[in-house]
This record gives C-alpha cells, sequence and structure tokens, in this order.
C-alpha cells in the first residue's frame, strides 16, 4: 500500500521515534509497516529470540535491539506484539519511562493489569492505544455512516486451527474483535451475559457463542471458533432502518435500506416485491490496509494530529466483556458436571 502525504509527515524530524516489541507472526507486520511509514524515525524492534530477531533485522534492514531496556532508550514510542501473558510487563516498563504505547489485543489478562497500565498512562500523560484492528476494516469503516440505533447484531467468526493464540480461550483470542466492534456499534453498557463453549484441540475454550444484551435493550449473538474447516467473518446489523450485512473478511457489504415513503400496513393488505419497500445500498469505503491505518491513527495521535482511535479504556471493555463471558461458560460447565452427578445411580455411588 502507497504511502499517503499525511503518512509521510511520520518520517519527519520532530516526528516520534517508534520501535516495536515482539517481531513474531503478527510483529513482523508492525515492523515492516512502521519501517515504511516512520523510515529513519523507526528505531528498531526487539525480540527474545536472537535467531528470530536476526533474520527480521536482516530481512527489513533494520535494528534488532538487544535488550527492551536499550531500546526504550532510543524510542518515544512503542508497539507491544508479544504473548498477553506479557503485555502488562512490557507497558509498565515503558510507561514507568514515559513512553506511549500501542499494545495489542486483548490488553492485559486480567482487569486489575488494565487498570494499572490505565493509570500509569494518566500519570505519565502519555497515549495508550489498544490494538482492535477490526474497527478498520473496510466494510466497517464504510458500514459506519448508516449504522443507526442497532437492536439486534449477529456476528460469526470462524478460522481453522492456528497454534498463534491458543494459550488463551478462543473468547479473548478471536471473539474480542467482535466484542469490541458490537460494543462500539451498540453503544451501551452490556447489562446480561448467557454463554456456552468447549474445548476441542486445546485446553482452552476453542468453540464459544455469547449472547448479550445491552442496557439499551440491543442483542448481539457472537460466535466464534478456531476448529472451523473454512474461514468467516460475518457480521449482520439489524435496525429500524433497515440491515446491514457485513463480509469483514472480503471488506466489502450491503445495506438493504427500507424505502423512506413505504407504508409498513401495505404489507399486511397484499405480498408486495422486496424491491418495493427496500432499496440495496453497496457500501464502499476507501482502500487501506486495516493495520497500516491503525498505526497511522497510533503515531497521529502521539503527534496530536488525531483522537486515539481505541482508547485504553475501550480496550478494557472489550476485555472485560470477554472475561464475563468465559466466566458464564465456566459456571454453566459448573452446573452441567452438578447435574451429571445428580443422574441415576449418583445416590448409591
Amino acid at each position: 500500500m502507497p504511502i499517503t502525504a499525511e503518512q509521510q509527515l511520520f518520517s519527519r524530524a520532530g516526528a516520534p521515534r517508534v520501535g516495536v516489541v515482539g517481531a513474531g507472526g503478527l510483529g513482523v507486520h508492525h515492523v515492516r509497516i512502521l519501517r515504511d511509514l516512520c523510515g529513519e524515525r523507526f528505531a528498531g524492534f526487539v525480540d527474545e529470540n536472537p535467531g528470530r530477531a536476526s533474520q527480521v533485522a536482516s530481512q527489513y534492514q533494520v535494528t534488532a535491539y538487544p535488550s527492551l531496556d536499550r531500546l526504550l532508550d532510543e524510542v518515544d514510542a512503542l508497539s507491544i506484539v508479544v504473548p498477553t501473558t506479557a503485555h502488562h510487563a512490557v507497558a509498565s516498563a515503558a510507561l514507568a519511562r514515559g513512553k506511549h504505547v500501542f499494545v495489542e489485543k486483548p490488553f492485559t489478562v486480567t482487569l486489575a493489569e488494565a487498570d494499572e497500565l490505565l493509570a500509569m498512562a494518566r500519570d505519565a500523560g502519555v497515549i495508550l492505544q489498544v490494538g482492535h484492528v477490526e474497527r478498520f476494516n473496510r466494510a466497517v469503516r464504510a458500514a459506519m455512516p448508516y449504522v443507526d440505533g442497532p437492536r439486534f447484531i449477529e456476528s460469526d467468526r470462524l478460522a481453522p486451527f492456528n497454534p498463534r493464540g491458543s494459550d488463551v480461550a478462543v473468547v479473548l483470542d478471536l471473539m474480542i474483535h467482535d466484542l469490541d466492534l458490537v460494543h462500539t456499534l451498540v453503544g451501551s453498557p452490556v447489562a446480561d451475559v448467557q454463554a456456552m463453549g468447549i474445548p476441542v484441540l486445546t485446553p482452552q475454550l476453542d468453540i464459544a457463542n455469547a449472547r448479550l444484551t445491552f442496557a439499551n435493550g440491543a442483542v448481539a449473538n457472537i460466535t466464534a471458533s478456531r476448529v472451523s474447516r473454512e474461514r468467516l467473518r460475518k457480521l449482520r446489523i439489524f435496525q429500524r432502518s433497515g440491515y446491514l450485512s457485513l463480509d469483514l473478511a472480503a471488506g466489502t457489504g450491503e445495506f438493504f435500506r427500507l424505502r423512506g415513503d413505504f407504508d409498513p400496513m401495505q404489507l399486511a393488505r397484499a405480498p408486495r416485491a422486496l424491491e418495493e419497500f427496500v432499496e440495496r445500498v453497496v457500501l464502499a469505503a476507501p482502500e487501506g490496509e486495516p493495520l497500516v491505518l491503525e498505526l497511522s491513527q497510533f503515531i497521529g495521535a502521539v503527534m496530536g494530529r488525531n483522537p486515539v482511535a481505541v482508547t485504553g479504556e475501550e480496550g478494557r471493555d472489550a476485555l472485560e466483556a470477554a472475561l464475563r463471558i468465559v466466566g458464564a461458560i465456566e459456571r454453566a460447565h459448573a452446573v452441567m458436571k452438578a447435574g451429571e452427578g445428580q443422574g441415576p445411580g449418583a445416590a448409591g455411588a
């Protein structure tokens, strides 16, 4: 993707010096993109695997630092792309030194860790952004101008198994993308959670379904699986003005909008052709690699050119919803297990 004139500002003198922690499957793309965006203002990266660090440094002609402390000596802002269990340790080290921080989702392992990082960022007066990249999906960007008070949302995210991310439940690995999107679309706190899921290939939950009821009455039904034969990322949004269907994998979408001059009572009198009361709007937004747009927003926020795209507080909200779902599933499993113990023959066991 060509670098825009706006993004070229990130490579000029006075722009922040930026680095990356973690150069694995996702982190290497952060290295690639930030090198292209920032030019000489990209300081380099650090990775705990010396072989991987050497490979990435050679491939992208960038500096691999021997330690996090050495990298922090050289940067104003940091992109953190390490396993979730290390987010708090790395981010707190950066925030303690007054560095702006971008941290991939999920924000942290626990809400206590998230709250501590939020407090550190406030005290240091620095930017803290959480990486919910689906907000920059072309279909989502195209749909947002048409979203108006969703009442029901259905989300399906299915993927073949990938060891990366399998150290946490699929709720925290995949579903959390949709939790952030749904919360953004509805704009109301979660009031109630019902959920079920099971492990299949790992000790963690590999398939999960959640039904969220929001304080404003909206409902979302969300399914995530990492043991699917196919890839599927669909989002359907129902509201009074019509129905939006988004294919997040393809970055496309349609809005089936009710015509403003149509009287719904006509449907009660006689069948009518769909075209008489619904118009189809093909959704479109400018092309753009979502991760490029996301990291550009982060650097722009550090420079004071735009607001933070996904604040730490919003990252915490998504984490809280995910943890509530995991908790609901664990409670449902406990009830099922207790019920099994009350089955035939249990009394004489």
